[in-house]
């Protein structure tokens, strides 16, 4: 069995090999490090580690196979969209490792974010699509998941498939049962790819996980980060993680949340719904891929915890909009 990321991650020999190369980033920069280089996130899918220096501290990422593309992806959009993305300081796209500078607080842990300010960071999510949407080849050559509406049907085939060959005690299992109602939508998910397709907004670079703790102010501008999530697919998808972070908290007006990305793309209110009533179909799909390549590398106590999430948000092709 291959030994689970967090383990090989936590091990002597890997972290004086990634610290090494961390320290040696840092000097290539101009920066000394001024003490102890620190472990404080290991997740089944990316650790971090921070090194101190006499110039502010410098941050580490590794990620999972499913989401090594990350440091070379976050790489290119630097170089499209350098007013919504900061360069990363380092990169060595082969193993997947990153170094980037600290730049502060982000936005959601300063205070509880506003409706205006969760309506500026999806705006500035807009803003970094209409930038790279006709870049797909860069974006997808970096290792980008190519998950536009076309590909979601037959990806839909696919999962279904493997999780239910799953052990019945996997807790991405799949019985019978459920695997027959999720066939059975796969027309109401092949017309909702087909809406998406031929709809007013096109497929671009899909953040994954936009919302204000992915977000930090610099010179009063919003820097997205934390690409480890992120797919070529319909753009209205980035809205699906955030819609359902607003309506949990049910304190905030989704329509306030979502004027700025409406704005930015110039659509009507009919022709967001519309795309969001279509991508609540496509966006199960691509986030349960998310999430199983993520936990491939897991461990048995983090199957436990985290296992259930591929089926879930699968199984969100089988709720009601909205």
């Amino acid at each position: 069995m291959t030994q689970p990321f967090s383990v090989r991650v936590t091990d002597p020999a890997w972290r004086a090999e990634a610290e090494a190369w961390l320290v040696a980033a840092c000097e290539a920069d101009g920066r000394v490090v001024t003490g102890p280089v620190e472990q404080p996130r290991v997740r089944p899918w990316s650790t971090q580690l921070v090194a101190p220096t006499d110039a502010g501290r410098v941050w580490f990422k590794a990620n999972v196979a499913g989401a090594a593309f990350e440091p070379a992806v976050h790489r290119v959009l630097a170089r499209l969209a350098p007013a919504e993305v900061l360069p990363p300081l380092a990169v060595d796209a082969g193993r997947g490792w990153m170094a980037v500078v600290d730049h502060g607080a982000v936005l959601g842990d300063a205070h509880e974010p506003t409706e205006q300010e969760w309506s500026d960071v999806l705006r500035g999510a807009a803003r970094l699509q209409r930038r790279t949407v006709a870049h797909r080849d860069a974006l997808v050559e970096a290792g980008l998941p190519d998950c536009s509406p076309a590909t979601v049907p037959e990806r839909l085939d696919r999962l279904v498939e493997t999780f239910e060959a799953l052990e019945p005690s996997h807790p991405t299992h799949v019985d019978a049962d459920l695997a027959a109602q999720l066939r059975a939508a796969r027309p109401l998910v092949a017309d909702a790819a087909a809406r998406l397709t031929d709809g007013p907004v096109p497929s671009t670079f899909q953040h994954g996980d936009a919302h204000p703790w992915n977000v930090f102010v610099e010179d009063g501008r919003l820097r997205l980060f934390d690409f480890g999530d992120a797919q070529w697919a319909h753009a209205v998808e980035v809205l699906m993680v955030p819609y359902g972070i607003v309506r949990h908290g049910g304190t905030l007006d989704w329509a306030a949340v979502v004027e700025g990305y409406r704005l930015e793309w110039e659509l009507s209110h009919a022709e967001l719904d519309g795309l969001m009533s279509a991508a609540a179909l496509t966006h199960p799909v691509n986030r349960a891929l998310t999430w199983w390549t993520s936990l491939l590398e897991a461990g048995p106590a983090e199957l436990a915890e985290y296992g259930d999430a591929p089926l879930r948000h699968l199984a969100n092709v089988l709720e009601p909009w909205p």
